[in-house]
């Protein structure tokens, strides 16, 4: 909980099924976010896309009543059990398919919401555009940001939300490939880089697992929770859905290797102002 003596913030990670059908993963996240609520967590945060799925050959092909209802329930879900909750979903728009983040208050209210920018597989470049804002959000006081999945290998879609004042980065994932590229992964640490050693904040990851169901793909699961030193506090498995929680002592944050990068070298201090100005002015845009 949030006191001026002890700022911190309890989060909850998930870690689910990438390509199961939306009623399935509806009870699911129903069920978590009831049980992030009964460990005391102020956040549950779920991986990329988790009520519609990943899997593509499907989850462009749901109705879009279908997804609302489900993200309805999810807020309500949000609300019995007042916990802020981030969920994810594939919805098309006018032009092609947006990779949503969706961010849940503990009255049910949607109060920000984020579309993935860099598109990473065939499939998702085949049917999805990227969106045109970053992340900056507020949890009980608490300055945060937003990426999703490959959006990590872009570490200015999380800089500049620090350089604004965020303190916590949230990543849903769904690091799925075919097994050989998702075994080099788990092996070199590369399917979510910690951001902790270059911008001093914390990094809170929800990946998933599973394979698809023609056996062709899988999920590298070790979804984290890692303090603004790169050092984990929490970390799940590979290959099975669990969830995993942390304390967030706030006063570790510092953003100090950021706020150097504000002013060194001086020639481009005047730049990063003017985008955390326009980061600002887009953060409640809705994504379309």
């Amino acid at each position: 909980m949030l006191t001026k003596d002890t700022p911190t913030l309890q989060v909850s990670c998930v870690q689910m099924h990438w390509a199961k059908p939306l009623a399935f993963n509806l009870q699911r996240t129903l069920h978590y976010v009831e049980a992030a609520s009964a460990t005391g967590s102020q956040v549950v945060l779920f991986p990329e896309a988790n009520l519609t799925g990943y899997y593509y050959p499907y989850a462009i092909n749901l109705d879009p009543k279908v997804i609302r209802q489900a993200l309805d329930q999810t807020r309500a879900a949000a609300a019995a059990n007042d916990i802020w909750t981030i969920v994810g979903t594939i919805q098309e728009t006018c032009d092609r398919f947006l990779n949503l983040a969706h961010v849940i208050d503990p009255s049910g209210e949607i109060v920000h919401e984020y579309a993935k920018i860099h598109m990473a597989g065939r499939d998702e470049k085949q049917y999805c555009r990227g969106g045109d804002k970053l992340s900056l959000f507020e949890v009980d006081g608490i300055l945060c940001t937003l990426i999703i999945c490959r959006d990590g290998r872009h570490p200015e879609l999380y800089r500049l939300p620090a350089m604004a004042g965020a303190q916590v980065l949230f990543q849903p994932s769904c690091s799925s490939d075919e097994i050989e590229a998702v075994a080099w992964k788990r092996i070199s640490g590369r399917a979510q880089q910690p951001v902790g050693p270059n911008t001093r904040i914390f990094h809170c990851v929800a990946n998933t697992i599973g394979q698809s169901p023609d056996g062709k793909q899988t999920s590298s699961g070790a979804s984290f929770i890692r303090e603004p030193s790169g050092l984990p506090l929490a970390e799940a498995g590979y290959y099975q859905e669990e969830m995993i929680t942390a304390v967030l002592d706030l006063s570790r944050a510092d953003r100090s290797y950021i706020l150097d990068s504000m002013q060194h070298p001086p020639f481009l201090s005047k730049y990063w102002g003017d985008m955390i100005e326009e980061i600002r002015s887009r953060a409640n845009i809705k994504p379309e």
